[in-house]
């Protein structure tokens, strides 16, 4: 009895198995048919081709809506969400945030350690045909601990900066990773053609740009007092966030020196495709600089 019974069971189940199979395969052919048949559009290549072209470090903007479920201003919420990419109207489950909002969370800090532990690719820097020194860092750690150290440079440095620059020249632009090696390679293939041709149709000359490792706003001090530049832009890398890793500033300065003060420094910051155009912030810089060489001042002395 119980050996009819397993035949019977077999027998059931290996005509499911081969009804399961047929099916299957219908399916299959008929999705192969529609795909063979179907005409791709020049619309839907170009988008895969986009799609495939974009850089492995480009930002994504997350999506701004808010989950919590039957707001009571709903207008409200939407317009709070229009105005700040803060991390507003996330919800919860029970007393945690939700599981989405926890993993993105993790995501972007990941990308703000990156940031700060990476390296700007020699490709890059030879693209521009920007030469690099380095400050007295030593290493990341020591100069996350030791700021000081990031605003001088190092000997050897010192002596190829006098070697292969340009001496008082009208505007020295130097480039640095500072806090973010990201803000480097996501921003400078705008920030730096918008400048130099701000500054060309301005009519103004400018020095041997380079790149400085590991290098602090005040780095523009020491660099001021080899070459003597009349003004001097130095782009960096800002503290990465939550919100971006990829943010740049422009600090400026009138004839920087030893004993510079921060309130004669003017800056341009948030420079990053989610804040101040790179373009924009490229061709801005240089009208900055122009009014500094007419008013000779910048910081809190200069009128904009």
């Amino acid at each position: 009895m119980e050996l009819e019974l397993d035949r019977l069971v077999d027998k059931v189940m290996a005509e499911l198995a081969k009804k399961l199979a047929e099916a299957e395969g219908s399916e299959k052919a008929a999705r192969t048919q529609e795909s063979e048949t179907r005409p791709v559009t020049l619309t839907a290549a170009q988008s895969l081709g986009d799609r495939l072209s974009q850089p492995l470090f480009e930002e994504a903007e997350p999506a701004r809506i808010a989950n919590i479920p039957e707001p009571r201003w709903k207008e409200g919420l939407e317009e709070l969400l229009a105005s700040t990419p803060g991390r507003i109207g996330v919800w919860r489950t029970g007393t945690r945030p939700l599981t989405k909002t926890m993993l993105q969370l993790r995501v972007d800090h990941a990308a703000a350690v990156d940031a700060v532990y990476g390296e700007v690719s020699e490709g890059l820097l030879q693209e521009f045909r920007l030469f690099s020194v380095e400050t007295t860092h030593e290493n990341t750690e020591t100069y996350l601990k030791r700021p000081d150290l990031g605003r001088i440079i190092t000997e050897q440095g010192v002596a190829l900066i006098k070697e292969r620059c340009k001496l008082k020249p009208q505007v020295q632009v130097v480039v640095s990773d500072g806090l973010s090696a990201s803000a480097v390679e996501a921003n400078l293939r705008d920030v730096y053609p918008a400048l130099l041709d701000s500054l060309a149709s301005y009519g103004l000359s400018v020095g041997t740009p380079f790149f400085v490792k590991g290098g602090r706003v005040a780095c523009m001090d020491h660099i001021g007092e080899i070459l003597q530049p009349d003004v001097f832009v130095l782009l960096i890398g800002e503290r990465p966030g939550l919100v971006t890793a990829n943010s740049m500033s422009a600090y400026m300065c009138y004839r920087p020196r030893r004993g510079t003060v921060e309130s004669d420094r003017t800056v341009i910051s948030n420079i990053h495709r989610g804040g101040t155009s790179p373009v924009e912030a490229g061709a801005h810089i240089g009208t900055v600089l122009k009014k500094m060489l007419e008013q000779q001042a910048s910081g809190v002395k200069l009128s904009l």
